[in-house]
């Protein structure tokens, strides 16, 4: 049997391609390693709560065809992220806004506000930024800095701000208006039932198989070099692939870098309401999670039981699931290498945040993905 298209990923970005082959009379085979699809954006229900298995995934855009693409796919709720950070004993509003800083400084108007982190700007003195922490300082000042940032991104990349690159932190978002809103893009929402049904949607009619590696599913067929099922059963013509591109061509040039998190989620069976709010933030380096997330808030739930899940940053290694691409300039010097490997594969396409190792927020993943279909159409 011979497909025109081996899709390697379940995820969105491997969902909307094979959707788009199958719309433009392409047949495709999906498979992923997971036992499910949907990847990183799974939803599984739990005592009638969607609960986001990898973390909180909000889509927002400002891109008005995307936002009619996915409203094709579900019905979209109103649902606006508005994060608490928690300090010590302390509770702010994110994104940095006017909420926070009459809390943090007792102010009452933007102009104190703004006067306040003047001043700690200029008492600091730093010139061009040689570091992560200077240029945070530089942005937002003293305070700020060191309730809000400071131990929280330590923890996210595992080393002091000191240690960590300038440009990691190219702005900060600083608001001189009484707005919690965490995103500026004018289309904001979760989709009713759960992220899971929104590709269940896209990959319907397409056939998937799940629990199934590329590595252990398929060989080169060294004649054409397209591939072939390790039994010769099937073939295809091209290949999207979807998982690491460090791991396709076997670590040759060395692993790229990335992030991993551990998820530790609790069933509170008869506590309707643990924290209140969808998202919740720990800034102090000293708590090994850097947030709570209360999935029923999402979806407004008034279940009787709520579920939670705490995020604990950890180093990458060969075997973790890789969140977060570390874009310094010795990976970004790695990944050209395997993007030079990479165009000589004729039949292979490389999508997605690990097959281009970038972070992508969700709209941008749907947009490139979109893009590549109608490139080989």
């Amino acid at each position: 049997m011979k497909y025109d298209y081996l899709v390697v990923g379940a995820g969105l970005f491997g969902a909307v391609f094979a959707s788009e082959m199958k719309r433009s009379g392409r047949r495709c085979l999906v498979i992923d390693r997971r036992g499910h699809i949907a990847g990183n954006i799974y939803t599984e229900e739990v005592n009638g709560i969607h609960v986001h298995r990898y973390g909180a995934h909000i889509f927002h855009t400002s891109d008005a065809k995307i936002w009619r693409y996915v409203n094709e796919l579900a019905e979209f709720n109103h649902y606006i992220n508005s994060p608490v950070a928690v300090y010590k004993d302390e509770l702010y509003n994110l994104p940095f806004n006017m909420n926070t800083f009459a809390k943090m400084w007792h102010v009452k108007t933007p102009k104190e506000a703004a006067e306040r982190i003047r001043s700690q700007i200029a008492d600091l003195n730093i010139g061009e930024p040689a570091n992560l922490e200077e240029q945070a300082l530089s942005l937002v000042g003293k305070d700020i800095y060191e309730k809000l940032v400071k131990g929280y991104t330590e923890k996210q990349w595992g080393r002091d701000c000191k240690e960590l690159p300038a440009f990691i932190i190219k702005r900060l978002p600083v608001r001189f208006t009484f707005d919690n809103n965490y995103f500026n893009d004018p289309y904001q929402g979760i989709p009713k039932g759960g992220y899971t049904a929104m590709v269940q949607k896209l990959l319907d009619g397409i056939e998937v198989r799940l629990d199934t590696a590329f590595e252990d599913f398929v060989r080169k067929d060294g004649q054409n070099g397209t591939y072939v099922t390790c039994d010769g059963q099937h073939s295809f013509g091209k290949v999207l692939y979807t998982g690491m591109i460090d791991a396709f061509f076997d670590y040759c040039e060395g692993a790229l870098e990335y992030r991993s998190l551990e998820f530790q989620t609790e069933l509170l069976e008869g506590e309707e309401n643990y924290q209140g709010n969808a998202v919740v933030n720990y800034t102090e380096r000293e708590v090994p999670f850097t947030r709570i997330i209360e999935h029923k808030h999402f979806e407004f739930g008034h279940q009787p039981d709520t579920v939670i899940t705490r995020e604990y940053p950890k180093e990458w290694k060969r075997g973790d699931e890789p969140y977060y691409p570390v874009n310094d300039e010795r990976n970004a010097a790695l990944y050209q290498k395997y993007l030079r490997l990479a165009s000589e594969q004729k039949n292979v396409l490389f999508g997605g945040r690990l097959g281009q190792y970038r972070y992508y927020d969700m709209d941008k993943v749907i947009a490139a993905a979109l893009e590549m279909a109608e490139s080989v159409k």
